[in-house]
Order: C-alpha cells, then structure tokens, then sequence
C-alpha cells in the first residue's frame, strides 16, 4: 500500500495554505479577495474590449449611447485593476510578514523543545540550518500567498479568459495550452534539482557562515588580526564561496538549458495562437472587435502565464524544498511530559548513569552513580576532557542519559518538562552571554518572568563588587552608543546574573576563568554566603575554591576517581592531592579559601 509523504508538493501546499489561514484568517480572506476580484475584472476586460471595438466599427448602426456605455463599463473595470493591484502588493507584504512573524515564535519555541545534545550532532545542525534558511529569507511567509495568489488570482484569469477564448474558437484554446504544457511540466519537474543542491550546499554553507564571523565578527576579530590569520581565514571563506557558487550555477545552468527548449515550444504556441487569429478574422469567424480584443489580450495572456512558470513556480520550486525542510525540522517528534515542578528538597541522584555524544563511541560519563543532599555544595574537579562539564548538564536535566536515570529533585530528567526543571535552577557557565542590552536588563534577563525588583539587582552588583558609578540604564555595547566592559566585569555580571534567578539549586562551570586568583577566591567567599541553604555545584580547574565544598568529586576519563572532603582527599594521597600539589604555589600567601 503506497503510503502518502507528507512533504511532497500536495501535502507541503496544504499545510501551509492551512496555516496561513490559521494564523492571519482576516487579513488572509481579504487578499485572496482581492486576488479573486483582479482576476474576474482581468477576464472581464477582455470581453468589455471586444464590445467596445465592435460597437465603434459599427457606429453607425450603434447608438452613441451604446458606444459610451461600453467606454463606461471598460474604464469601470480598468480603474479598479490598478487600485486592487497597489493594494494587492501591500497586503501580500502585510501577511507574508505577519505569518513570519508567528513563524519565527514557534521555530523558537521548537529549538526550545529540542534537547541540548542535539546541537553537538552535525546531521541535526545541518536540518536546522536547512529551517534557518527558510526563516531568515523569509520564504515560508510568501510561500502560501504565492499558492494562494495562482488558485485566486492566475487560475481565476486564466479560466475566464479560456471560456472566453473557447467561445471565439476551441482550436485556438486548445493551441494556446499545448505550447505552454511542456514548459509547465518542466519548472515542475525542478523540485529535484533543487533538492539536490541544498543538500550539496547546507554543511558549506555551515562553513561559510563561521568563517565569515572571524573575520567581521567581534568576538574573534583581535585575535584573527593579531595573528595575521586574516588571509587564512578569507581565503577559506571565499573556498566555501566558490563550492558554494559553483553548485548553484551548475544546477541552475543544467536546468536553463532544458527550459531553454521548452520556451521555445511555448514560443510556437504563441506565434500560431496569431497565425489563427488572423486566419479566423480574414474568413470572418471572428470580428474586428474580437481580434484587437483577442490580439491586445494574447500579449498579455502569454506575459502572465510566462510570468506563473518564470517567476512563480520556478520560485515556488525552491521555496517548496526550503519549506518542506522548515516543515521537517518542525515535525522533529519530542515525547510529551510531565508539567511537574521538582522539590530540590529531595536532593539529586544519578543512577548508574552513562552518556555519549552523538556519533560517538566513546562514554563522556559512564556508570556513574551519586547522590547530592538538598542544601549540600559539590565541587567537581578533574583534568580537562575529564568529563566535568557533562556531568554537570546531566545534574541539571540540560542532557540526558544514555544510559541510566538522573532524578532533580524526584522528577526524573528523561520524563519532565525542560522549563519546569529549570524553573528551580540557576547556573553561571563559562561561555556566559554578552548581551548588546543595558546593565539592568543583562542581571534581570535571568528571570524575566519574575516582576521588576531594582533593590535586588543593586544588591546582587554589590555582592560580586560590581563597579557602581555604572548606572543601570547603561548600554553594554558601543554598537548601541554604550560602553564595553572587560573580560573580568562581564564575568562578574554573569555570576550577578545567576544570583539574581530565583533558585534552589545553582552552578558554577568554571565561572572566574578571566579573574586572578585572589579576585577569585573572593568572589567564592562571597557566593558561599548567598548559597546558604542552597543546593550548590561548582566546576572548576582551580582547586583554591574547592575547600569550602561539602564535598569534592574527582573525575578522571568520565568516571568517579575519589569523593570527599578535601582533608579527606589530601590525606589518601591519590590524583586529588597531586593536582592540589602542582597548583600549590597559586595559592600561597593567604590567597586560599578558608
């Protein structure tokens, strides 16, 4: 039994003529209006024409009050032509935008859904940069107006123009269509090529993007002219350009040359469709008032169906494939789960728990097992790649295991909604956000849902020693007209940031890595105190900070190396006291945590 694709031509029109009635149902019902009106007036006009030419060869047998009724009905109907074109135009652009608008929110919404170590998976980076093309062109947005515009407007046209033609003559219909049905099947028959070429191009495209950013990107700008590494770069960019190019004018190459033929078919059309007309006139099948008519119209006729095939559905090709692969990534299937708020009162325990990124092999963690008590600070500490940072996301429900069941505070990480678990927890990462907004809204994005309390951002700035002759008004960017902050101001704000989110549970993944020691083991003395009677897990590769943890994990090669207090792991003598060995001289002089 042949089973129906949901991302075929059909289905992918449907669906989304569905949701752009779905989402702009008013607006939407009055452009097709107006579609459907300009093209009974374009059909209309022919005909009106026709009258008017007769009626002036044949004034006088016609009364001047006829002949100025047929000039009132054509100017009636031309005028309207140009004012609903104007307006067409404008509410085309107004739903398009609109619905791309609601578009974006739920592409948002999705990313949202999707778990965070699907982004270390190229395969479903390369489906999401395939959906990202169609949002940020917005093709999605114009995709339905130009189906809808073809069944209300070109359609509409067409057949009233075709009953028109077919009462003058049926051969001549029949010849105006059979020049132009090869040329129809061909732009249909582009979906393929199209398709081919995205997936040619959607991973250089990837490329492309990145090495743009290091050489017109902030972030990467100094360090790239630094080194001199500028030319490199650009010439890796314009590589990604040229395959990039390359693809799209072989394909676009291959598929005018085959359109080429099929024009000339159409081309044919047209040249008999007037050998016809002139053939019928000078036997007297047809009037002089029906050939200037029909002749005036025929121009025309051949200008919107070119106009359909050219512009229309050879877009509509490209925009079905970017569509259908928006509609792909949006039908990713995430189970549903449970609305449950998790009570940090139950602590957090890892059963036997393994995980592995995708397309890997090898166990980030694996078969570990732990329990952290409710109000308890961590410390995790371990040599880089020892598994750390993931041990972490796994803690907090950001992935999930492989193998194995994380529980935050009893809900189990695999089975609960996302926002509901985060709704507890805070966390300042080591990659923090620089957001381009003022300094209060940099503290306040952490919890955006809670109302506006200006005393508890100035108390969190005063807490990590925040400079306070910035003013909360201030923009964080010069790009905006503001200011910029250094590496170890940004870092502050960011634990600012965490400390402001309502939470019972908070992380710290190596969050003072652009301050010096002693700046750092202020900065710890200080969040020991605000996370009193909270649940608390610190990363870090600077063990000065760990003494004031309850309890100190050692990871080595995604496993559990040694757990305890650091009296307890300086006195084994194992891998905990040799690290705390080699960074003994950081700490001298009183700069240890007490």
């Amino acid at each position: 039994m042949k089973t129906n694709n949901p991302y075929n031509n059909r289905s992918i029109i449907v669906r989304s003529i569905f949701d752009y009635f779905n989402k702009a149902p008013l607006m939407g019902l009055v452009e097709q209006s107006v579609a459907l009106i300009r093209g009974l007036l374009w059909g209309g006009s022919i005909y009106t024409t026709q009258k008017l030419f007769d009626s002036l060869l044949n004034y006088e047998a016609q009364s001047y009050r006829i002949i100025m009724s047929w000039f009132i009905v054509v100017i009636m109907i031309l005028f309207p032509q140009q004012l609903l074109g104007g307006l067409s135009n404008y509410l085309l652009s107004h739903v398009s935008y609109t619905n791309m608008g609601k578009y974006m929110v739920e592409f948002q919404q999705k990313i949202g859904q999707i778990p965070p170590e699907k982004f270390e998976d190229s395969v479903f980076l390369d489906q999401l940069n395939k959906a990202k093309e169609c949002i940020e062109y917005e093709s999605l947005g114009h995709f339905s107006s130009i189906c809808l515009q073809v069944i209300t407007y070109y359609s509409v046209f067409l057949v009233a123009v075709g009953i028109y033609l077919f009462s003058l003559s049926p051969v001549l219909l029949i010849v105006i269509l059979l020049g132009f049905v090869p040329a129809i099947w061909g732009k249909f028959s582009q979906r393929n090529a199209f398709e081919q070429l995205e997936e040619k191009n959607v991973r250089t495209r990837r490329q492309y993007d990145y090495y743009k950013k290091t050489l017109v990107g902030t972030a990467a700008y100094q360090e790239t002219r630094l080194l001199g590494a500028a030319n490199y770069f650009r010439k890796r960019f314009v590589q990604t350009l040229t395959v990039m190019t390359q693809n799209k004018w072989y394909t676009e190459r291959n598929i005018a040359v085959k359109q080429m033929g099929l024009d000339i078919v159409s081309f044919l059309g047209l040249g008999l469709s007037l050998y016809i007309l002139v053939i019928f006139t000078l036997d007297g099948q047809m009037t002089i008032g029906a050939f200037a008519s029909v002749f005036i119209a025929l121009t025309h006729i051949f200008s919107i169906i070119d106009e359909l095939l050219s512009v229309y559905l050879k877009n509509g090709n490209k925009l079905m494939v970017e569509v259908a692969n928006f509609y792909r990534f949006m039908d990713i299937n995430e189970p549903q789960k449970e609305k449950r708020v998790p009570n940090l009162e139950e602590g957090i325990q890892l059963k036997a728990v393994s995980f592995s990124y995708p397309h890997t092999k090898r166990y980030a963690v694996e078969n570990l097992s732990l329990t952290v008590n409710p109000g308890e600070t961590i410390a995790i500490v371990g040599e880089n790649g020892s598994g750390k940072s993931t041990l972490v996301k796994l803690m907090t429900g950001l992935y999930l295991p492989t193998s194995g069941s994380v529980e935050v505070g009893g809900c189990d990480t695999r089975l609960v909604e996302p926002t509901m678990l985060f709704s507890q927890i805070s966390a300042i990462f080591q990659n923090y956000g620089r957001y381009k907004l003022t300094l209060e809204e940099n503290v306040r994005i952490s919890d955006l849902n809670g109302e506006l309390n200006t005393d508890q951002v100035q108390k969190v700035l005063q807490e990590v020693d925040f400079p306070q002759h910035i003013r909360h008004e201030q923009m964080l960017s010069p790009e905006f007209g503001g200011i910029d902050l250094s590496g170890g101001l940004w870092q502050r704000l960011s634990i600012a940031r965490g400390l402001y989110r309502h939470h019972n549970l908070i992380v710290l993944d190596e969050p003072t890595a652009a301050i010096d020691p002693i700046e750092e083991a202020k900065l710890y003395r200080m969040f020991d105190k605000v996370s009193q009677g909270k649940t608390a897990i610190l990363v870090t590769h600077r063990l000065g900070s760990v003494k004031l943890a309850d309890r100190i994990i050692v990871m080595h090669h995604g496993r559990i190396d040694d757990i305890g207090t650091h009296s307890e792991l300086i006195a084994k003598q194992g891998k905990y006291a040799h690290m705390w060995d080699a960074q003994a001289s950081w700490y001298e002089h009183g700069n240890t945590i007490t």
